[in-house]
């Protein structure tokens, strides 16, 4: 199966991998830039697996998906 990841990344970044991408700066999403990279660098954060494993990101996916099924 093959997926479509073009709407999420960065032109530059089109032809990658997954595992290529994951190590690939944040400025790889669609939406971000080297600034971006720079304050994110900041919180020890240097590519896109480090933010997709972030503690903070990883609590407010699991607040976000808590709050989805909260009726």
């Amino acid at each position: 199966m093959s997926l479509n990841l073009n709407k999420l990344v960065d032109k530059a970044y089109e032809d990658k991998t997954i595992n290529e991408l994951l190590d690939a700066p944040p400025s790889a999403l669609e939406g971000l830039t080297p600034k971006h990279d720079e304050l994110l660098a900041e919180l020890k954060i240097k590519t896109i697996r480090d933010l997709a494993n972030w503690k903070y990101a990883v609590k407010a996916q699991a607040l976000a998906a808590l709050a989805d099924s909260e009726s």
